[in-house]
């Protein structure tokens, strides 16, 4: 006997009509007209049922702190950093706690149950680390929570940084991460880089990059983490985040640069509600998009991830948690229309993040954990197109989070009934 029998599911690959059988906690069988008995079976009714959704890219530390101490007047990325300066010797683990653990909750209601979080160090009180490994441990039954030790105010140029970032990894923290375009010039920058991928292959740890997150063509650090990257054996391991330097780059230098990223095994991570808000400020007309080169990196086999990066905090005041509407703004602004190119953009919050992660019992597949989103959609393009509802959640086969089906009630002249803006079933 089965604990439970998801029937009549529409997988993101196009199958149709799959069931999906759970045992203790597990996928143990996925096929049509699965014959099996089960404790609960829910019939999916020809909706879409995916492996969560996953945020690479994300700040807790500051997350759902808007206002504090004062709200961001011109939306610029400087004022945000300047802000989180003046807010950081306000903060109490206690509020930081707090904040998380609510953000968590909108989170697992999404559908969203794995976020690889970035935590600022250079506070040497290292109280928001503290509050995210509790966090972290407190929501291990049912959300995955990646840390990386983030330099925020530059690992050169902020004093004690580096030495904060290794009692980060020494308490706990997952990721060695970096920012070497805000260190104090470029030669520091790529020493950086060359420091901090030296300590993860030391630790054994994956590293994650804030990289030339700027509209400067010659904030080229990528190059320099594809670099260390194959010298010290950390293929697969490492990942570059934002990269928007590269849309205001020459087509010639990137055509060479591409492969290198390539080459390296290294990741890319796009964020793309944050980079077409942030980037392209000192532009008049015409005004640069900001987000990386998505379409092209994933056409070279580069694995690119979309994050969600903030939500209601110094750098950004909007934003819910929904990776479906992170998704659906990269596509538009990647100009990702093609039917291929939105499910890449389904997977970019899906499966490729979580392969990025190293969550490795994860997925579609039987023998692997089941963690399951079943969404009022019919297909994956259809989920893009609605931000779908999330009906139902489930954490390795336990359901954590439900939502009526969105619909309206409508009473016009000669047609009453209800509409539910799905396409008509064909």
């Amino acid at each position: 006997m089965l604990d439970l029998i998801f029937k009549n599911c529409t997988l993101p690959d196009g199958r149709k009509n799959i069931d999906i059988g759970v045992a203790q906690g597990r996928i143990v069988a996925m096929e049509p007209a699965l014959k099996a008995e089960a404790a609960q079976t829910v019939d999916a009714g020809g909706q879409l049922v995916t492996s969560p959704f996953v945020d690479a890219h994300f700040h807790m530390d500051s997350t759902l702190s808007f206002g504090l101490p004062r709200v961001n007047q011109s939306g610029t990325l400087l004022e945000g950093i300047a802000l989180w300066g003046e807010l950081k010797p306000l903060l109490t683990q206690e509020a930081l706690v707090e904040r998380a653990l609510a953000y968590c909750d909108w989170a697992v209601a999404r559908g969203l149950l794995a976020i690889r979080s970035h935590v600022d160090v250079c506070d040497p009180r290292l109280l928001a680390t503290e509050a995210l490994l509790h966090v972290r441990e407190k929501v291990k039954p049912y959300l995955d929570l990646q840390l990386v030790a983030f330099p925020q105010d530059g690992v050169l140029r902020a004093p004690g940084a580096l030495d904060n970032l290794k009692r980060a990894l020494d308490m706990g923290v997952d990721v060695v991460g970096g920012i070497p375009h805000f260190e104090r010039t470029m030669q520091d920058g790529s020493e950086s880089v060359r420091i901090l991928c030296e300590l993860a292959a030391e630790r054994g740890l994956r590293v994650d990059m804030h990289c030339d997150e700027s509209d400067d063509p010659l904030s080229r650090h990528i190059e320099t983490l594809a670099y260390h990257t194959q010298r010290l054996g950390l293929q697969g391991r490492v990942t570059g985040s934002h990269l928007t330097s590269m849309h205001s780059m020459d087509n010639y230098y990137v055509s060479k640069l591409i492969p290198l990223i390539r080459e390296a095994g290294v990741s890319a991570i796009a964020n793309p509600l944050i980079n077409i808000t942030l980037q392209g400020r000192h532009d008049t007309y015409p005004k640069r998009r900001g987000m990386t080169r998505v379409p092209e990196l994933m056409a070279a086999g580069v694995p690119v991830a979309f994050g969600h990066d903030c939500v209601m905090d110094p750098w950004y005041s909007l934003g819910s948690g929904d990776m479906l509407e992170v998704a659906h703004m990269g596509l538009h602004v990647g100009q990702m229309t093609g039917q291929d190119a939105m499910r890449a953009c389904f997977e970019a919050v899906t499966t490729t993040p979580a392969k990025i992660l190293g969550l490795d019992d994860t997925g579609l597949a039987v023998g692997k954990r089941a963690d399951l989103v079943l969404l009022q959609a019919r297909d994956a393009v259809e989920a893009l197109r609605l931000r779908a509802t999330r009906l139902m959640v489930l954490r390795a086969g336990q359901v954590v989070a439900t939502t009526p089906p969105a619909t309206a009630t409508l009473n016009l002249p000669g047609r009453p009934g209800e509409v539910s803006f799905q396409t008509p079933a064909r």
